[in-house]
């Protein structure tokens, strides 16, 4: 009886909720195209997966006609704490949706393995992600989720997606929101997204509606929202949104400082997640941050990057020249963790953009290789009023060099090998597929000298088997719920996946000679018994 009149009095201080999830029921029933819930680990993602499962919970089984799936995005190198957070809510929404007989699903997407943060960095070369080029969202996070999204539009012709942003979250995501809204429509056409629909329930929640909510109505799948709450008290931080548009991208911003980003984020100068994590006491996470703040300040460093872009293409920075006692010098201006600088004009060999080509040729210069050669290019350029001005530039950067991709997989593989995760004793901060992938690409870049098993086994103590077979024995679903169960039960994921592969090499064999040796030697892997 007291539960009633709780509930009863935590119905009328928050009406918005019983009308959210009445809204949401209706638009579940208004036609058949299923729901794809976009979950971050964040407050407002949190809102809208807890009031659809109850919104669930409260309809008649009749009228549980369609699929609900709940996706997270793993962009393979999430703040350590909060991937396993979001591990757990994935396990615990499916237990519960099952034993509730709920047709919600829960999946993990991640990026192609080609398209990952390090297959990115260290196999091709890209330099890490600032804010003119931050290549990484849609790679890591936009076409995964979109994937996912056309696969079943490809099933089922239609999809809603059911997304926790809110108008008072900023100004241009209310501007946005509004933009794509039609007047008596349930659902937003998606800007980018051909069948795709958008519903944003919580679209009219203030702040204070989304905490009241967390804070006095329990999880229905036994998470506790006052965790997240102290997540949340311990930054000044916002969430890092699923996006799944390219037109909101900018607006969604970076999450490098947030809680719930990417650990190695170097779109932002100062990494806060990680900061406020290890001021919370998370002390072993602490070389995560420096290896983060080491990558972020050799960005810009001329003697790391190739003089050219990855299609080859030459290109010039112009540089300003500044007078100071009479002399001349160039200026470097401050970027991310690098100083201004003022280098003396005399220290730089001159040619012309014409005689370009011609200098390189006779001079022998590598522009792929780490040497800077103090170098200006001059070229004419017209004023407004009709006079020839002469310019001074340097060669544009491109890719990380040979050695520095090098160097950044060394530092990375030495940071794993010593990490150590207190709730996760199988965390890796680069997976097995990326530097076979790295390798692969290293080859075709030709680094004939295969260097990488090399490395890997001086640093890490042991050898991958560097046969590659390119045949998919699972769909990317069932992967992700592998993943989620080896996870749940404490058990390496390598290792389960090896054991795959050498049933399905002995399958179709009468006699299968040899099969409990390579299982004996699967499992008595030196790396699982440290």
């Amino acid at each position: 009886m007291e539960n009633g009149i709780i509930s009863n009095l935590l119905s009328k201080q928050m009406p918005y909720v019983d009308e959210a999830k009445e809204h949401i029921k209706q638009a579940y029933k208004e036609d058949e195209h299923p729901w794809v819930v976009g979950y971050s680990g964040g407050k407002d993602s949190t809102v809208v997966v807890q009031l659809v499962f109850e919104a669930l919970s409260e309809m008649p089984k009749e009228e549980l006609h369609k699929k609900v799936y709940v996706i997270s995005s793993d962009t393979l190198v999430e703040t350590p704490l909060i991937i396993n957070s979001i591990n757990q809510t994935l396990r615990r929404i499916q237990d519960e949706a099952l034993k509730r007989d709920l047709p919600i699903e829960t999946h993990k997407v991640k990026p192609l393995i080609k398209q990952s943060f390090w297959v990115n960095i260290i196999g091709k070369g890209y330099p890490s992600p600032n804010q003119q080029f931050r290549w990484c969202t849609d790679r890591l996070k936009i076409d995964p989720a979109n994937q996912f999204i056309m696969d079943k539009v490809s099933s089922f012709g239609e999809v809603i997606m059911v997304l926790g942003v809110r108008e008072d979250e900023s100004a241009t995501r209310g501007n946005v929101i509004r933009s794509h809204t039609v007047e008596g429509k349930t659902f937003m056409r998606h800007s980018t997204l051909s069948n795709a629909y958008v519903y944003a329930p919580i679209r009219s929640f203030s702040l204070d509606d989304v905490w009241n909510y967390l804070l006095n109505q329990p999880s229905p799948w036994g998470d506790d929202n006052h965790d997240l709450h102290r997540l949340y008290q311990d930054s000044s931080s916002g969430e890092c949104p699923l996006v799944v548009d390219k037109t909101i991208k900018d607006s969604a911003g970076s999450c490098g400082n947030s809680r719930f980003g990417c650990w190695v984020c170097t779109v932002v100068s100062e990494d806060k997640a990680l900061s406020g994590f290890i001021q919370s006491g998370h002390d072993w996470m602490k070389p995560l941050l420096d290896f983060r703040n080491w990558l972020s300040q050799i960005r810009d460093d001329r003697t790391r990057r190739m003089k050219y872009r990855m299609n080859g293409q030459v290109y010039f920075k112009d540089v300003r020249i500044e007078e100071i006692n009479g002399e001349k010098h160039v200026l470097i201006p401050k970027k991310s963790g690098r100083a201004k600088q003022l280098i003396p004009f005399n220290e730089y060999e001159i040619t012309t953009k014409q005689d370009l080509k011609s200098y390189i040729t006779e001079n022998n210069i590598d522009l792929s290789s780490p040497e800077d050669q103090r170098l200006l290019v001059t070229y004419e350029e017209e004023t407004l009023d009709g006079k020839l001005i002469t310019k001074y530039a340097q060669l544009g950067l491109g890719p990380y060099t040979m050695e520095s991709r090098k160097e950044i997989l060394i530092k990375l593989l030495k940071v794993q090998k010593e990490l150590i995760h207190p709730e996760d004793p199988h965390y890796v901060l680069i997976t097995d597929e990326e530097i076979k992938e790295i390798r692969k690409i290293w080859f075709k870049n030709g680094d004939w000298e295969d260097e990488i098993p090399e490395i890997f086994e001086g640093i890490m103590g042991y050898s991958l088997d560097w046969e590659i077979d390119d045949r998919p024995l699972f769909d990317k679903e069932q992967i992700s719920d592998l993943e989620l169960l080896s996870d749940q039960f404490k058990v390496d994921i390598k290792v389960i996946k090896k054991l795959i592969s050498i049933e399905k090499d002995f399958s179709g064999y009468k006699v299968r000679r040899g099969l409990m040796d390579e299982i004996s030697k699967a499992l008595k892997q030196d790396y699982l018994h440290l």
